[in-house]
């Protein structure tokens, strides 16, 4: 809005940031402690998609806005659930998100009706792409609900 951007700069530790989204908008004491003085310099990039491809991904749900969005969550959830079962390799996640998205049509929902329907249909298309990916040994038994 006024081109101004606000930054979480902490110790290079997750507990932290992860400690602030929790207790947000309260604050609650960390023994993590970091001193502005301590910081040499900042580096900006652009991110390399072809390493985070779940972030190209984001920004493509978030351009066409509505269904991908949806689409996207739903497939994030039920492929990073697969994934800490064991049931898909870590790669597996952005290529079921993909699928996921490239089946959903793009467009706004005028209900939440449709935003639950939309979102329980790209959960069972994301489960299907999933377990088309499956690792050889995993546990049987559906993906995760």
């Amino acid at each position: 809005m006024d081109g101004s951007i606000l930054a979480q700069i902490s110790v290079t530790d997750m507990r932290l940031p992860i400690l602030y989204a929790l207790t947000y908008p309260e604050r609650i004491p960390s023994e993590l402690r970091f001193s502005i003085g301590d910081l040499r310099h900042l580096d900006f990039c652009p991110p390399d998609m072809s390493k985070f491809p779940c972030l190209g991904l984001a920004y493509e749900a978030a351009a066409a806005g509505g269904a991908k969005t949806i689409a996207l969550n739903a497939a994030d959830e039920v492929a990073v659930a697969a994934f800490l079962d064991g049931q898909i390799g870590f790669e597996d996640i952005p290529r079921i998100i993909e699928e996921t998205m490239a089946a959903t049509p793009a467009g706004h929902l005028e209900s939440i009706q449709k935003v639950l329907a939309l979102d329980t249909e790209a959960r069972l298309l994301a489960r299907e792409v999933a377990q088309r990916r499956r690792r050889k040994g995993s546990p049987i038994g559906a993906i995760s609900q």
